[in-house]
């Protein structure tokens, strides 16, 4: 008797697979020698950056947790608190002053700066024979060190002789001190970062060149306006930069201390209306010794901003728009 062994047809089969069947799945390829040698290179060329995130990010992170859940003055060892740290920081008054200066200035700077760099963004963008020698302008500000603008602020905005007081005496006014009123120093320092939206400016002059002319001229046969072409054209497909420059600002805006820190001369009075959440942690830790409540201070601030940051992205579906490409 002959056996007559029938071959599956997936095994040999020649010819196009049949579309109806379901997809083979692929197995894991296993590393050759070559892609193992290639591998172990590139690990050694990345080493230094590799120890350097392990020792300088994720170590003092995960260690600043860790003493979020103690008692720490900095010397000795840590005494473990539990949530201990957590509980006072929801119940302590500065905190809640704190967090409140820190969210009237984000409020407020967030979008001013943004409508500041988009407009000099704009400007920077004009087809003018002196628009390399207007960008240089525009964008210089920004490169003023923060406490070099905060000292230039305080001198211009002095009770007694500042330029701010001449001007309105000039006008019949009265001298005023906005760095000694609560709600006028986070004004004066409100006004302080917008000296920095070069930075963002620059990200959205970008986006303004990257935003394809066929649209604007498409719009201009049908009729539509420049203020037309705005609100239409150039606005929506600013969009995914606008979402950037939204969540380092909010990032930068929950950080903010070295304005307020030389403002204050370093004391961060509560009643002088510039004690920021930074500036608070920074008391705590550096003033107080008290580092196992500040780091639980900071990892408050750091869950805040993810929760911001996530936010923002949840509702960005709604107004930013990736859809036009360049032709």
């Amino acid at each position: 008797m002959t056996a007559t062994l029938t071959a599956s047809p997936t095994a040999t089969q020649k010819g196009p697979p049949d579309p109806g069947a379901p997809p083979r799945r692929q197995g894991r390829r296993r590393l050759t020698r070559t892609d193992r040698h290639d591998l172990a290179i590139g690990l050694r060329y990345i080493s230094p950056w590799l120890v350097g995130i392990v020792i300088f990010v994720f170590y003092p992170v995960g260690y600043s947790i860790y003493l979020s859940f103690t008692r720490y003055s900095g010397m000795g060892a840590p005494t473990w608190v539990g949530l201990g740290n957590y509980i006072t920081a929801f119940t302590d008054p500065l905190v809640a002053k704190a967090a409140g200066n820190t969210l009237f200035f984000a409020v407020i700077a967030v979008p001013l700066g943004l409508l500041v760099a988009l407009t000099l963004a704009i400007a920077m963008n004009q087809n003018v024979r002196e628009v390399a020698f207007y960008r240089t302008i525009f964008y210089a500000p920004s490169l003023i060190p923060a406490f070099a603008m905060s000292f230039i602020f305080i001198v211009f905005l002095n009770p007694q002789f500042g330029a701010f007081n001449q001007v309105l005496n000039l006008f019949g006014g009265s001298n005023v001190n906005l760095l000694g009123d609560p709600t006028g120093v986070k004004i004066a320092i409100i006004l302080m970062a917008q000296f920095g939206a070069g930075n963002a400016a620059l990200i959205f002059l970008a986006g303004l060149r990257n935003v394809p002319k066929t649209v604007y001229e498409a719009a201009r046969v049908d009729g539509a306006s420049p203020l037309r072409q705005f609100f239409s054209i150039t606005l929506p497909l600013l969009t995914p930069v606008l979402l950037f420059n939204l969540i380092t600002g909010v990032s930068g805006a929950l950080q903010v201390f070295t304005e307020a820190y030389i403002v204050t001369n370093g004391t961060g009075d509560p009643d002088a209306g510039a004690l920021f959440y930074m500036m608070y942690l920074y008391q705590n830790a550096f003033g107080f010794a008290e580092l196992g409540y500040a780091s639980a201070l900071a990892v408050l601030l750091f869950l805040a901003g993810l929760t911001l940051a996530l936010l923002i992205f949840f509702f960005s579906r709604r107004f930013v728009n990736y859809d036009v490409e360049a032709s």
